[in-house]
This record gives structure tokens, C-alpha cells and sequence, in this order.
């Protein structure tokens, strides 16, 4: 406690932050970065930022539903668990599945790991964490007999090289990123490398920046192998001593030439060259690697590769050196450490493995223990359009939206025979598709613990009520497993007994192999549980076991070794043709989240990227007849969407990046994700997101069109895009052929009132129409058209529809859509931690001569918390300099 406040930890990405809660009695919660957790130090992102924005009621699932109807928890769980039942008992244990979530809770996850594998005898559990990490699990359990992640947020700071692979760390994991830049100024001969084909916000950090060809992050670290080889830099030693299959990984990566390499890859030799020196030239390096190289069809393959290089020069085990996987979500570690994977069990223990399962079983006493890995998340959905799956329960995610070639996961789930989906909002597009829905507890509201990119592992704890007749996950998957006879075994009383349990089966998984125990904390009371202080497993019951994985040179394979692979470049899944040109890339903006169901709800964090968008190099732009903010048609042979047009370098030639995050709820036609096929990488099972053949074209809009709106915007047109604003929403709108009658189409818009006050500006010849709606003193609503994009203030729009001007309002600047002279247009959102737009960053810079970052940070506090907008703080300072330096 801190204050009033409670210690808790951010929902969102794998840093782990710890934060500090102080509720203020109506439903939300001031948040603070909390001083004492290691992972962050008080830090947090412009994500972590905004979360008490993000609570309250709107929205919100609060009772069960069956078929659309209101019904009581009793006869929810009893048809959940008699057609759970009924599908079993006809079909057989693996016609049912699970798909959970990273943002469940370690204790959720346990539970609904134990019912499917211990208690169904099926493995079809599979998790959205498939999507994003995947491959790592792959690779370690490949090289090092375990899933283990040998490295801490400290060795960022310790090392003297860094280099950063398919991450954009500083828009993903910003406090990170922070983490970082701060070492590199306390010490600025460290070097940090850069792998990316973009230039992003963590490029600005670069010493070395390689745009690489899409997929060939093979070819780039065989590269480096065989020069870490030719250069005599092989740790002979270590290698003698702890390491099998050097000489044939060798003679692998032998191909990987020069020349070779550098037609792979797309780099010149100079940069190769470059970037082997200075991996070679500085023992303490750590290789930091996300979603560029897990989401991809050679996933796998990509993360031994880098591990093949920190074995070879013996580079981990050791401060401030190994290869570090940093993850997406807030619990994709808790759920690999309860076998959340399909072909995973718990403890990190293996299905594959008799003796594992023979152990698992007898600890939980079990019926049943499944003897095959199940379904993986692209294979899951598969078997429920092919009627394999009858019974489906997805949990806290929203794979309707999320997963590739997303509109035949949305008809699987529409076709199967009965779906269950527990979540914490009302609508998202697979809640539409549900047969019945639980109202699960959501951040701020549910108690137990989740493990970050360290193996951190943190309380997550409950600082308001549970809203109607929400329950905890935990709860809902024990009443279903009590419905179907299996209540002793499931009869938990909170997630600390959950806890504790999961805690002893580790200290058996122990005894079998596993690295993760926290075995020490099987014993932990219910007080101890609620007062557990962030913690870094091991936790062994016995001794204090290593703090650092590896540092005795000890493996988890059989005889005590890892094992380098033999890996070859194989281009991504699909190559670009005639029909479609262009490679999409996938990832996520600086200030939103996965789907936006949370996200979404806060005004603040729209304010940076309020509209889905396609990033597109000049020269792409310009040969497909696109302009500036105009909208571009993006298609696949799996689907077609509609996003703005961003013309920038920032992506290179022939390729184009679109964000993940805007579902249906949000956008007409921005889901990325059925743009994307359904390749896998075939050891991990994860999907390639990061390399789908594409084709663009201008959407061939005869109007634009912007609104701001006191009431729910339900646009009806050919595009639209909402956000919401302080008291309202906004949307971006489109259509091919304009209204018959602009003042009646504003209207419904709008949802005016007859009594509304209407002032209105047509004009017919050039196609353009504004109106603003004034009720009872104040904006109740305004919209504008043009037969081109609408260059109007947004800042200056929605900061009037949330005031309530006690001298009236300016009519004139509200039709022009933008301030007066004697009123401040703040501009586009930059800093979202302090809300500081465009408009004043420059008028600062310029009228107080501003030269550096920090004197910004010092006016104006922009960029003085999390960090990620200091690039564009960079770009702006640099722009206001370059009218001086032409003269």
C-alpha cells in the first residue's frame, strides 16, 4: 500500500510494470507507476498511463446470456458443463477445446489447463500466446531441453552491445526501451543494433540500422555464425563442456556467405560486415527479439539461429550477455509455466514424456491425463470448420479478430455446434458469435498473479468490486468442473489454493528435469499470498537454487548440454507476384492494445492514432495513383480492407505496414488480420504475420468526412472509423456516392434533437457541407464533408464538444473547424502521457528556442514519462531547425 493506494501490476505487456491504485470511489482509479517494483521503478507507458480511463461499467458483460437472453449463473454453468458432457460422451474428449489468453491470470489458467488435460483427457487448449511467442517455446525446449529464458531486464543495462530484432521496443515495451536509453546515456560506448525492415521510434536509437528483406532473419545470423567461426571467436571451452552439434551447425551456416547473405538479406556488405564487428568485438551482448522474428513461418528456426550465436561464444549464463525473448502480453509467461500450449503440460513439462505424465496425473488425481499434444490455435479453429470441435469455450480473448485469415475463423466459430465465451465486455466480434456468455471480472476487479519477460513473477490484486454478477475466471472454470462431477478436485476456496498448487506441482516438475520451480512458495498462507513481493523464479523449496539460468553451464537435456541447430534460410511461406506486389507487416501503434477493448474505452490514448492506417513508401504510393491521407484499398487472396493512406520512408519500398488493433467495433473494414493466410511455422505452430503477399489501390471515395458527436456515432457509410473523445465520440467517414440530402444525413448522424440549434454551411459547386448542433448552450454535435480529405482541427473539435464555455460558443470557429486567433490549437495528440499536441511542441520549440528533448520535457513535461514520443520529438526539433540551417 501506498497511501490509499494498492500495489498491482499493468495488464498489458510483458514488462510486467508494477503499479499503485488508488480508487476514487465512483468506479475508476487514479494509477501511478509504483517505486518499488523492479521491472519498471516507477515508470509506465502511455498505455499503463491511461488504465483508470479505461474502467467503469460501459459496455461491460454483466450478466450470463443464453442465446441472447438473461440468465442466472446456475443454468449457464449447467449447459455449458451438460453440452461439454454431451459432446464427449458421443464424440469423445478431443471434440472439445479451450482458447485462452495471455490476460488471464496464472491461477486461471491453471484451472482451465488442469480441467481440459487432467480431467477431459484432451490437450485441445491452446492459447493466444500462440500467436505472438510460440516460436521461442520451440526454440528453447530445441536448444536448451526447457523453455527457459535465460536473461533479465538487467543485462540490457549491463551489456555493451544490444541488439534489438523484429522488436520495436520502444512503441511495444516503452518502459523498456527507457530502461535502455538511460544505460546507453549512462554509458554511451555501449553500441545498440537495430533489425528491422522499418524505420521505427526504436531505430532513433541505433548506432547500426539493418532494413532487412522480410523473413531473412535466418540468413542474417547464419551470417554472423560463420563469421563468429572464420574469426576464431568460438568459445572452445564452453562449447567442450556444455554444448552438442557445433561442428554440423558449422558447416550449416557456411553457406551463409557474403554474397549469399547479402542477397538474403537485401543488406550490403558494408553493413554486414559492420555488424559482425561489432558482435565480435564486445563479449557482453544481448540479443533482444519479439514478434519480427516469433510470427513467421521459419519462426522457430530464426530464434535458434540467434541462440546458435550466443552458444558458439559461450554468450549466456553470464551478466549482461544471452539472447532474450521479451513477450506480448501480461501473462504469456504464467500460462507457459501452467502448459497453457496445446503441446505443453504443466510445470514445463512434456505431454511427449510418459514418466511427466504419469507424475502430473497422479499429483492432480486425475481420471484422465491426455497422451498426444492437441489442437494448436490455427489447426483449433480449423477442426471447428470441418465439425470436429462440438463444443468450443474461449476465454478472455478475441480470436475473431486476432487470428489469420480472421473471417474464416469467425464462420468456424459461427458453424460450431456450441460456443461458450467468457469475457469482460458485452460486444466484440466473437462475442456475436456465442451460444452463451460469462461475465468474467477484468482488471482492477480479479486477484492472483502473472509472470513478465524476466520470469517475474508479480500480484495482480482487486481494488474495486465485481461488477453485477461477474466472477473470476478461476471460479467460472471450478463451477463448470464441479457440474461435471469433478468438484472435490476443483473445490478451491481462492487463487491462493490455486496458487499453492501450482507452486507444489512444479517442486515434483522439479525433481523430473524442469528448471521452474517455485516449489518455496507452495507454503505460502493466505496472508503471504496477498503480501507476495515480485518475485524471480526458481523458488526452490530446498537452497536457494541459480539466479540466473545456465550460469553453471547445466542444460535440461538429458546429458546436461544444449544443442546448436543446423538452420537454413527459407524464404516466408508466400512470395509476391504480379497480383500482389507488395509484402504487409503487422504490429502495433504506440498507445493501443490487441483488439482496443480496453484501450478504446480511453479518449487519451486515441488521441496519437485515432484511425487504422496503411504505411506506404512514396514511390509505392505514387505508382498505385495514392495520395496523402487519402484512403487506399489494401487486399490479399484472403480478404480486402480499407485504411488511411500514411506515405512515408519510414517503410521501405515494396513493402507496407498496417496495425493489428481495429476490429468491427471500431471500423467498417480495417481487420488486418483476414488479410493474412493461415502458413504456420511447423514446429511451433505459430502463424506468419510479418510477410502476406498484397496489392493496393485508391478506395475511389467521392466524399470525405468528419464528426464529432455527444451520442454513440453509428456511421452507415462505405468507410468509417470511431474513437472515443472526452463526452463524446469522433469518426472519420467515407462514401463512394454522396447523400441524396447532406442536412438530413447529418441529422441521424448526428442523433439531433428537432430543438437543436443548427448552424450550416453548403456549398454545391465544390461538393463541400458543414454543420455544428448547439444544444442548450453547449456542442452537442458537428459534422463536415468535401470531395477530399477534411482539413479540420480535431484537437480543437473535441476539446469544444467537452467544455461547457461559460461565455458561449464561438459559432464562426466551429463552422471553420478550428480555433480562433485568440484561442491555443494544441494539434494532434504527441505525448499522450501529458496530452501535449503538435501545435504547442512546435510554438515552444520556436518561440523559446528549445535545442534538445529534455529542454521540451522540462517546458512542457512531454516525453518525461514513458518516453515513446521522444522520436517524434526528435523529428520535430529537427524540422524546426532546417529552415535555420537552409539559410
Amino acid at each position: 500500500m501506498t497511501g490509499t493506494g494498492l500495489r498491482t501490476a499493468c495488464p498489458y505487456c510483458g514488462v510486467g510494470c508494477g503499479v499503485v491504485a488508488t480508487p476514487d470511489g465512483k468506479g475508476s482509479a487514479a494509477v501511478a507507476g509504483d517505486p518499488a517494483h523492479p521491472a519498471n521503478r516507477g515508470r509506465l507507458c502511455s498505455k499503463g498511463s491511461s488504465l483508470g480511463e479505461t474502467l467503469g461499467l460501459d459496455g461491460r458483460l454483466l450478466e450470463p446470456r443464453i442465446a441472447e437472453r438473461r440468465a442466472t449463473w446456475d443454468e449457464a454453468i449447467d449447459l455449458v458443463a451438460e453440452r461439454f458432457g454431451r459432446a464427449i460422451a458421443e464424440h469423445g474428449p478431443d471434440s472439445v477445446a479451450f482458447y485462452v489468453s495471455g490476460q488471464l491470470l496464472t491461477e486461471d489458467y491453471y484451472v482451465a489447463n488442469k480441467l481440459m488435460k487432467g480431467f477431459i483427457g484432451s490437450a485441445n487448449i491452446d492459447t493466444n500466446s500462440r500467436l505472438c511467442m510460440a516460436s521461442t517455446v520451440a526454440g528453447h525446449r530445441r536448444a536448451f531441453g526447457g523453455d527457459i529464458v535465460p536473461g533479465t531486464y538487467e543485462d540490457l543495462e549491463l551489456a555493451d552491445l544490444v541488439v534489438l530484432t523484429g522488436s520495436n521496443l520502444a512503441w511495444c515495451h516503452p518502459v523498456l526501451f527507457q530502461r535502455l536509453a538511460a544505460a546507453r546515456a549512462a554509458r554511451p560506448e555501449m553500441r545498440i543494433v537495430v533489425v528491422d525492415p522499418r524505420r521505427t521510434a526504436t531505430t532513433e536509437l541505433a548506432d547500426l540500422h539493418l532494413a532487412l528483406r522480410p523473413g531473412s532473419d535466418v540468413a542474417l545470423f547464419n551470417w554472423l555464425l560463420n563469421r563468429i567461426a572464420a574469426e576464431g571467436a568460438i568459445d572452445r571451452s564452453f562449447v567442450a563442456d556444455h554444448v552438442a552439434d557445433l561442428p554440423s551447425t558449422i558447416e550449416c551456416a557456411r553457406d551463409a556467405t557474403l554474397e549469399r547473405t547479402a542477397a538474403a538479406t537485401g543488406l550490403g556488405p558494408a553493413e554486414l560486415q559492420a555488424f559482425a564487428q561489432l558482435f565480435l568485438s564486445r563479449e557482453r551482448a544481448v540479443t533482444v527479439y519479439s514478434q519480427g522474428v516469433n510470427q513467421s513461418a521459419a519462426g522457430t528456426d530464426k530464434v535458434n539461429a540467434i541462440i546458435n550465436c550466443h552458444l558458439a561464444t559461450g554468450r549466456l549464463g553470464r551478466p549482461g550477455m544471452g539472447p532474450f525473448s521479451v513477450t506480448g502480453q501480461p501473462n504469456a509467461m504464467g500460462g507457459r509455466e501452467v502448459g497453457g500450449l496445446a503441446n505443453t503440460l504443466a510445470a514445463h513439462l512434456n505431454i511427449e514424456n510418459p514418466a511427466h505424465r504419469d507424475a502430473v496425473q497422479a499429483f492432480w488425481q486425475a481420471p484422465e491425463i491426455c497422451e498426444r499434444p492437441g489442437l494448436k490455435a490455427v489447426d483449433l479453429f480449423q477442426a471447428c470448420a470441418e465439425g470436429r470441435i462440438k463444443a468450443l469455450w474461449i476465454m478472455s480473448t478475441n480470436p475473431a479478430v486476432s487470428l489469420p485469415q480472421a473471417a474464416d475463423v469467425a464462420e468456424a466459430i459461427r458453424t460450431c455446434p456450441f460456443v461458450v465465451v467468457s469475457d469482460i465486455m458485452a460486444e466484440t466480434d466473437t462475442t456475436r458469435l456465442a451460444h452463451v456468455l460469462l461475465p468474467a471480472t477484468g482488471w482492477g476487479e480479479k486477484s492472483g498473479t502473472v509472470t513478465n519477460s524476466e520470469r517475474m513473477i508479480s500480484r495482480q490484486r482487486a481494488f474495486l468490486p465485481a461488477p453485477g454478477q461477474a466472477r473470476p475466471d478461476w471460479r467460472i472454470v471450478c463451477d463448470v468442473a464441479a457440474a461435471m462431477g469433478w468438484g472435490e478436485a476443483f473445490g478451491f476456496d481462492g487463487p491462493a489454493a490455486i496458487f499453492r498448487e501450482h507452486a507444489a506441482l512444479s517442486g515434483i516438475a522439479a525433481r523430473l528435469g524442469s528448471a521452474f520451480d517455485i516449489s518455496g512458495l507452495a507454503a505460502l498462507d493466505d496472508a503471504g499470498y496477498a503480501a507476495l513481493a515480485p518475485t524471480r523464479w526458481p523458488v526452490p523449496a530446498e537452497g536457494e537454487g541459480l539466479t540466473r539460468p545456465f550460469a553453471d553451464g547445466r542444460f535440461r537435456h538429458r546429458d546436461g548440454r544444449a544443442r546448436m541447430m543446423p538452420v537454413r534460410h527459407r524464404p516466408p511461406a508466400a512470395s509476391t507476384d504480379a497480383a500482389y506486389p507488395l509484402v504487409l507487416n503487422t504490429g502495433r501503434v504506440r498507445d493501443h492494445w490487441h483488439t482496443m477493448t480496453r484501450t478504446g474505452r480511453s479518449p487519451r490514448l486515441s488521441r496519437h492514432m485515432a484511425e487504422p492506417y496503411a504505411e506506404i513508401h512514396p514511390a509505392d504510393a505514387a505508382e498505385a495513383g495514392i495520395g496523402p491521407a487519402s484512403l487506399v484499398e489494401v487486399a490479399s487472396p484472403h480478404g480486402r480492407i480499407v485504411v488511411r493512406a500514411l506515405i512515408t520512408e519510414r517503410t521501405p519500398r515494396g513493402s507496407i505496414f498496417v496495425p493489428m488493433h481495429w476490429s468491427s467495433l471500431w471500423s467498417r473494414q480495417a481487420l488486418v488480420d483476414t488479410l493474412v493466410g493461415a502458413a504456420t511455422d511447423p514446429i511451433s505452430g505459430q502463424p506468419e504475420s510479418k510477410a502476406q503477399p498484397v496489392a493496393i489501390e485508391p478506395f475511389g471515395a467521392a466524399w470525405y468526412g468528419f464528426a464529432i458527436s455527444r451520442r454513440t456515432l453509428s456511421p452507415g457509410t462505405n468507410y468509417w472509423a470511431r474513437a472515443r473523445l472526452v463526452g463524446g465520440w469522433q469518426a472519420e467517414l467515407a462514401g463512394r456516392v454522396p447523400p441524396p440530402d447532406w442536412s438530413a444525413f447529418a441529422s441521424a448522424l448526428l442523433s439531433m434533437r428537432p430543438s437543436a440549434e443548427r448552424l450550416e454551411l453548403a456549398d454545391p459547386g465544390r461538393g463541400g457541407y458543414r454543420v455544428v448542433a448547439i444544444e442548450e448552450g453547449c456542442l452537442a454535435g458537428a459534422f463536415f464533408a468535401a470531395p477530399h480529405p477534411v482539413a479540420v482541427s480535431r484537437g480543437f473539435l473535441s476539446a469544444a464538444l467537452a467544455s461547457n464555455p461559460e461565455g458561449g460558443l464561438d459559432g464562426t470557429a466551429l463552422l471553420a473547424g478550428r480555433a480562433g486567433a485568440h484561442m491555443p490549437d494544441p494539434g494532434a495528440t504527441v505525448c499522450a502521457c501529458y496530452e501535449v499536441g503538435v501545435n504547442t511542441i512546435v510554438e515552444a520549440i520556436m518561440r523559446d528556442g528549445l535545442a534538445d528533448i529534455e529542454a521540451i520535457g522540462h517546458a512542457l513535461r512531454a516525453g518525461t514519462n514513458c518516453g515513446s514520443c521522444r522520436p517524434e520529438l526528435a523529428a520535430l526539433i529537427a524540422a524546426a531547425r532546417a529552415p535555420v540551417a537552409a539559410e
